[in-house]
C-alpha cells in the first residue's frame, strides 16, 4: 500500500494481531463453554435416567398387588379360594413372596 505512511501499516498490523488474538480466544472459550453444556446435559440425562428407573421399579411392585386384589375384588361366586379356611391368608403370602422376589430382582439389578 503505497500511499499509507509504514508506521500506520505497522498499526494495522499490530491491530490485526490483536484482532486474530481475540478471536482464537473467544473461539477458544466457546469450545469450553460447550463442552462443560454437553458435560452438564450428559449428567443431568444420567441423573433422569436414575430416577425414571426407580419410577418404574416402585410401579413394578406396586402393580403385582393391585392386579391380584382387582382380580379378587371382583365378587366372583366361583373361586376355590373363596371357600377355603386359608384363601385370605394364602392370598396375602402370595403376595408378600411376589413383591418380595420383585424387590431383591430390582435390588439386585441396582434399580432401587
Amino acid at each position: 500500500m503505497p500511499d499509507i505512511p509504514a508506521d500506520v501499516c505497522a498499526y494495522l498490523r499490530d491491530v490485526a494481531d490483536h484482532h486474530q488474538r481475540a478471536n482464537e480466544q473467544i473461539t477458544g472459550f466457546d469450545e469450553l463453554v460447550t463442552g462443560i453444556l454437553n458435560a452438564s446435559s450428559a449428567q443431568l440425562s444420567v441423573q433422569q435416567n436414575a430416577d425414571m428407573r426407580r419410577i418404574s421399579a416402585m410401579a413394578a411392585l406396586i402393580a403385582v398387588p393391585t392386579m391380584v386384589v382387582g382380580v379378587y375384588g371382583m365378587n366372583f361366586d366361583h373361586m376355590p379360594e373363596l371357600t377355603w379356611r386359608y384363601g385370605y391368608p394364602a392370598i396375602l403370602t402370595v403376595i408378600g413372596v411376589v413383591c418380595t422376589l420383585i424387590y431383591r430382582a430390582l435390588r439386585r439389578n441396582t434399580w432401587l
